[in-house]
């Protein structure tokens, strides 16, 4: 069976963040003269939970309390960090047999514009950013004391109005790129999964208590999930059961099915590729043509009246060579 919930850590595990975060950092570690002298030791923090590590670099609480409250304002203007390529695609897949959170140290408005920009927005129910619950282990014991937690949204704006069982353990599964995280997870009782992509390495993450650490992306679906991308409620390998305007697909009210913030990008993508191909295939074939073939394709393609099919051929003539003059 798919877990109940999966939890999610944002930075390293959803969106790639090695370059992104420390470019932030940066600023934060000078104004506050904090010591942390590289990107490794940046990553070093991340061993425990930020915000007590950040304590601990600090002359004192109130200190640390400033860098931190310094950190997460920086990231919510100057930080723009890509989803790690593939990661969209399984949490759509993902969002149809469980119930999505994000549990991350980064702040709840960051994560929103990072979610909302890639459509994802309404694949996740519950979003626990650094400035509502800075411990990450509080956060899962909501999902281990409270049933409602783990409902699931369907892919829409509205939660799907069931009580859901009491779960286990066992039924709700940590998704993470860090030493700390992966901690905090077995000592709350769940399972946690590592991903090889964030701060630290798959050696460092199972040597922490990770049961298992992703190379791919793919490979949390072959872990989790029963039918891959066609189990999900709002897989692209399913988009007419994905019927809500989260996850990036069209809301029943939306004034167009194509419209710039109802098509995921992979969509648009994929429609980009196809009207390349078409174009593509249509040249090929008019430089195939003689000209006195051409000049009903060419009328047909374009739909334009003779004398620009015949401005064509004119400009296609020095293509063809004398071999060919003889057809004209």
């Amino acid at each position: 069976m798919p877990p109940r919930a999966i939890l999610f850590d944002l930075d390293g595990t959803l969106v790639q963040t090695r370059e992104a975060s420390w470019k932030v950092f940066e600023e934060t570690n000078r104004a506050f003269d904090l010591g942390v002298v590289s990107q490794e030791d940046f990553f070093r923090l991340f061993e425990d939970n930020l915000f007590e590590t950040l304590r601990k670099r600090s002359d004192s609480p109130q200190k640390a309390q400033a860098a931190a409250a310094h950190f997460l304002k920086l990231l919510q203007s100057s930080y723009y960090p890509r989803f790690v390529p593939g990661m969209a695609d399984v949490v759509k897949a993902l969002a149809g047999t469980s119930a999505l959170a994000v549990i991350s140290s980064n702040s709840t408005a960051t994560i929103r514009r990072i979610l909302t920009a890639a459509g994802l927005a309404h694949c996740f129910s519950h979003v626990f950013g650094g400035d509502v619950e800075p411990d990450k282990r509080a956060s899962v014991r909501r999902f281990l004391l409270d049933p409602s937690y783990s409902t699931n949204r369907d892919c829409r704006a509205a939660y799907r109005e069931e009580e859901p069982p009491a779960p286990r353990a066992s039924d709700i599964v940590l998704i993470t790129d860090t030493v700390g995280d992966v901690v905090h997870g077995v000592e709350s009782g769940v399972r946690v999964i590592g991903v090889a992509w964030g701060m630290h390495t798959e050696e460092q993450l199972l040597a922490a208590g990770a049961e298992f650490v992703a190379v791919w992306p793919q490979e949390l679906l072959a872990r989790l999930s029963l039918g891959g991308f066609s189990a999900g409620a709002c897989s692209l390998d399913t988009p007419s059961t994905c019927t809500g305007g989260g996850c990036g697909c069209p809301d029943k009210d939306s004034p167009s099915p194509h419209s710039l913030r109802d098509v995921d990008q992979s969509d648009a993508s994929a429609i980009r590729r196809r009207r390349a191909v078409a174009a593509a295939n249509d040249r090929a074939t008019r430089l195939a043509l003689t000209p006195a073939e051409l000049a009903p394709v060419a009328h047909s393609v374009t739909n334009r009246p003779p004398a620009v099919d015949q401005k064509l051929l004119r400009c296609l003539a020095p293509l063809w060579g004398p071999a060919r003059a003889g057809h004209e």
